[in-house]
């Protein structure tokens, strides 16, 4: 099962049990998680944070919910079996991001009926 942790500071064990450490590869920057999903395909499971910290300019980093809206809107990807899961501390962030994929998931599953 190929698990992506998506998150500019935490590690698996801050968010996860311990049994999980090692069954996620991680990627800290809306960039990397974009390369990461174009290279590997989509992973079974999404793990995301929303506030991915600076870029290397020192301005605010796109996010996690640019990462969800990239996947949605732009990745052309069949997300109807996508899981995922938004361990953000940023209730409102993390509200658009499950709002977003819960949203569009449940619209493809009836597209395909």
């Amino acid at each position: 099962m190929k698990k992506l942790f998506l998150d500019d500071i935490r590690t698996i064990e801050m968010v996860y049990d311990k049994s999980e450490v090692g069954t996620f590869d991680i990627v800290r920057t809306y960039k990397d998680f974009v390369r990461y999903i174009e290279k590997n395909g989509l992973p079974d499971f999404i793990s995301f944070d929303n506030d991915l910290g600076l870029d290397e300019s020192g301005i605010v980093a796109e996010d996690g919910y640019a990462a969800a809206k990239w996947l949605v809107y732009t990745s052309g990807l069949d997300l109807r079996k996508l899981n995922f899961k938004v361990h953000s501390a940023n209730p409102v962030a993390a509200e658009q991001i499950r709002g977003l994929l819960n949203n569009y998931i449940k619209f493809l599953h009836l597209e395909s009926d």
